[in-house]
């Protein structure tokens, strides 16, 4: 098992929505930050729906030109993060967006005062917090502090300019930006506790699920280490004692057989397969029919050419030939990406024939694969040599090639 099977498998072991223990899933951090920009959502546009009665109230009674523009200025960035905050896209940008007009729209305010305010809140007070939630969904929290206390504040000099710094002003507007300020807090509170346990969660989740993978990876290595050894002192060992004693033409034809049947099941230690099947022969059409389906399984695009046909194939060898093939096509789509993936099938008529996997990928040193590694020792070479076949491997910078072969008797 490679680490990334290994990795692929712990992932699915974690529950998923839909079953029974969602928890894992509720509190990740791609999720709470989705839930946050709904609820900022919903609680925005209430906000925003009040104050665009009230700006519509000033307008009219016969705004001025400058007062339309800010309602103009300050809804369209907010139209813009409601929006993505429901869309789920664009969040953090749109966000920033708005808390940043909306604290330049909030200080150019007195610029039209005289036109809508009267003597009742205007409507850009209602949205100072919807500003502080927006900086929440885009800011880091030392910005988060900073417009949790700043935009109440402009709120503060906006409200007392207003009303000409009177003594009636001072104590309203006071009570106005201490509330502000304790519900931008809150906010902001709020948001940093939920990103804190879904950062908690993912973290936790993430070094399960790295326990798990290291875990899976050494079990199936000693795994196939017992297997392996097993395989060598029940199959192969028996063959070498075999062809050591061979002393007559029968007791060498049971080492050979022996030696093959050994040299097979050393290759399905790897593919996993549990027999060879008949003997029956086919055709070389077959073997081009079964290597179109290995590619179509792999998700491979390759060019497969059938260059002349071979005379009947022992089922057997065609079937070590095609595993030995698709074995080379797996490792071309998971080390080279299928780059170049090029198949030749030539038929020598009564003589045999020979496939051709090759790639235009990195290439590998094969003198560097380690004694128990399968992919390549047991699945091709072995496999090969257990139908008197053939395994050439030839691989550099500019690509590889693996060509196999097998001739009659």
């Amino acid at each position: 098992m490679s680490a990334d099977t290994a990795l692929s498998d712990a992932w699915s072991r974690i529950p998923s929505p839909g079953t029974a223990e969602t928890e894992f899933e509720r509190f990740t951090g791609k999720r709470m930050e989705r839930i946050l920009a709904t609820v900022v959502a919903i609680g925005s546009a209430l906000l925003g729906v009040q104050a665009l009665v009230a700006a519509a109230a000033g307008i009219s009674r016969g705004a001025t030109p400058g007062y339309t523009t800010l309602v103009a200025i300050v809804y369209v960035p907010l139209i813009a993060m409601l929006t993505a905050c429901v869309l789920g896209r664009a969040v953090r940008v749109s966000a920033g967006v708005f808390a940043i007009v909306y604290v330049i729209a909030l200080a150019a305010w007195p610029l039209v005062i005289d036109a809508g305010a009267g003597d009742g809140q205007p409507w850009i007070f209602f949205l100072v917090n919807v500003g502080v939630a927006a900086a929440m969904l885009a800011f880091p929290m030392k910005l988060q502090l900073v417009w949790a206390f700043g935009v109440p504040l402009v709120y503060g000099y906006v409200r007392l300019v207003e009303g000409e710094f009177t003594s009636r002003f001072w104590t309203m507007t006071a009570f106005d930006v201490s509330f502000t300020i304790i519900l931008g807090i809150v906010i902001l509170s709020l948001g940093w506790m939920f990103r804190s346990v879904a950062a908690g969660v993912d973290d936790a989740r993430g070094r399960a699920v790295a326990s798990y993978a290291a875990a899976a990876a050494a079990a199936a290595a000693e795994e196939e280490r017992v297997a392996i050894a097993a395989l060598m002192h029940d199959s192969v060992l028996a063959a070498l004692i075999a062809a050591e004693r061979a002393a007559t033409d029968r007791g060498r034809d049971l080492a050979v057989s022996m030696a093959r049947e050994a040299l097979t099941r050393l290759a399905n230690t790897d593919a996993g397969v549990a027999q060879e099947g008949s003997d029956e022969p086919v055709g070389t059409a077959q073997v081009v029919v079964e290597l179109r389906r290995a590619l179509s399984e792999r998700g491979a695009d390759a060019i497969v050419e059938e260059q002349g046909t071979a005379g009947p194939i022992p089922g057997r060898v065609a079937r070590a030939v095609v595993l030995a093939a698709r074995q080379a096509i797996g490792n071309s789509v998971d080390h080279a990406r299928g780059r170049g993936l090029h198949l030749i099938v030539n038929g020598y008529g009564a003589r045999g024939l020979s496939v051709t996997v090759s790639d235009t990928g990195p290439g590998f040193d094969v003198d560097d694969i380690g004694e128990d590694r399968l992919g390549i020792r047991g699945s091709i070479i072995a496999r090969m040599a257990g139908v008197a076949g053939t395994a050439t491997i030839v691989s550099s910078s500019v690509g590889t090639t693996v060509t196999l072969g097998w001739e009659r008797p």
